[in-house]
């Protein structure tokens, strides 16, 4: 089940539902990990695309992404993807889900992770 974030534009969505998403995609679909690269190694959601949400110019590449095509989004647990979130939000994202628990609770979940 999708739960309002705070941000309008962001949809905290359980595992299952990202998964699902993933699964039968809309078009243009990304997947965003704001993880590090060394934890994006570890495993991550395949097809997802790393942007490392302490790099310096961390905004500035976000700002590079097309705000119309859908997200879904995620980290370790919760915190980086939700200060990302509300980023996107604010330079005109209206298409982003935002794994509720990160990666984390992704794993619990039992789903799975790739590590190309």
């Amino acid at each position: 089940m999708k739960v309002p974030a705070a941000a309008e534009g962001v949809q905290l969505v359980q595992p299952d539902d990202a998964a699902a998403t993933i699964a039968a995609p809309p078009d243009d679909l990304v997947i965003h990990d704001v993880r590090t690269p060394a934890e994006f190694a570890e495993g991550h959601i395949e097809g997802a695309v790393m942007i490392d949400f302490y790099r310096d110019d961390f905004a500035s590449e976000l700002a590079k992404l097309d705000p119309e095509v859908p997200d879904v989004l995620y980290c370790r647990s919760g915190n980086r993807s939700g200060q990302t979130g509300s980023l996107m939000t604010a330079l005109g994202f209206s298409a982003v889900d935002d794994v509720d628990g990160g990666i984390i609770v992704w794993q619990n979940a039992g789903l799975p992770l790739v590590t190309e």
